[in-house]
C-alpha cells in the first residue's frame, strides 16, 4: 500500500516514515504543499497524511485542490494545534480523519488502517489465487503444503500480482509503487525480488506462477 506524506518538519517526516516502512507501507514524502500537489498529479496513492501547517500551500489548500479534481484518495490531517474549529474545517474540506500532534505511532497507525480499509480489503483481509493465499494481514503466503511469512516488498508485490490476475504489470510500476519515485534503487531489483517470489511459491508447490514477459513485465498465470 502506497502512502503520501506531506509533513514540513523533516525530523518528524523521518520518525513517520520509519514507522509506516516498518509497517509494510512504501512512503513518498514531501515537505510543502506545492511539493505534495506535484506528487499527486504524477501518482496514485492508497492514502495521503497531511500537515496543515506547511509553507508554500498548507493542507488544507493542498485537500481543496484534490477534491475539487473529484479524488477520493482517503486524507488523514495532521496539525499542531488542537481547538475545535481546525478539526471541524479539515473534516469539511473533505478529510477522512485527523490526527494532533504530538500522537502515538500506534494510534497513527491504526487510524491509518481504518480510513484506508475500504480500499484494501474487501470483507476479507485474504487473497486467493489457484491454492495460493497471501493473509494481507500476518504477510503470510500459503498452500495446502506450507506456509512462509513475506519480507515487506516481496508481500507487496505478490499483492499487486494477485490483485491483479494475468495481468502485465511492468518494472517501471512495481519501482513507481513500492520503491516510490524517489528511490536510488536500480531496476534489476525488481527481478531479484521476482525470484524470491518465485522460488517460495515453488516451495509451496503453487498452481501458479510468475511468467516473465522480456521488455514488458510480469503476470500471474494459472500453470498449463
Amino acid at each position: 500500500m502506497r502512502l503520501l506524506l506531506a509533513e514540513d518538519e523533516k525530523a518528524l517526516s523521518r520518525a513517520v516514515t520509519v514507522i509506516l516502512e516498518r509497517s509494510h507501507y512504501t512512503v513518498d514524502t514531501a515537505y510543502d504543499g506545492e511539493e505534495a500537489i506535484d506528487y499527486l498529479m504524477a501518482g496514485n496513492y492508497d492514502g495521503i497524511i497531511l500537515d496543515i501547517m506547511m509553507p508554500k500551500k498548507n493542507g488544507l489548500e493542498v485537500l481543496k485542490f484534490l477534491r475539487q479534481k473529484g479524488d477520493l484518495t482517503p486524507v488523514l490531517m495532521l496539525t499542531a494545534k488542537s481547538e475545535i474549529d481546525d478539526k471541524v474545517l479539515g473534516l469539511d474540506s473533505g478529510a477522512n480523519d485527523y490526527l494532533t500532534k504530538p500522537f502515538d505511532a500506534k494510534e497513527l497507525l491504526a487510524r491509518i488502517r481504518a480510513m484506508t480499509r475500504k480500499q484494501s480489503v474487501q470483507g476479507s483481509s485474504k487473497l486467493t489465487v489457484g491454492n495460493i493465499t497471501l493473509d494481507r494481514a500476518t504477510f503470510e503466503l500459503s498452500s495446502p503444503f506450507g506456509s512462509f511469512r513475506l519480507a515487506n516488498k516481496e508481500f507487496q508485490m505478490l499483492e499487486l500480482l494477485m490483485c491483479n490476475p494475468k495481468q502485465l504489470i511492468s518494472t517501471e510500476r512495481f519501482m513507481e509503487r513500492i520503491w516510490g519515485y524517489d528511490s536510488d534503487a536500480d531496476l534489476s531489483v525488481v527481478w531479484v525480488y521476482i525470484s524470491y517470489l518465485r522460488k517460495k511459491l515453488a516451495s509451496l508447490h503453487a498452481n501458479i506462477q510468475i511468467k516473465v514477459s522480456r521488455n514488458v513485465g510480469y503476470s500471474l498465470e494459472e500453470k498449463t
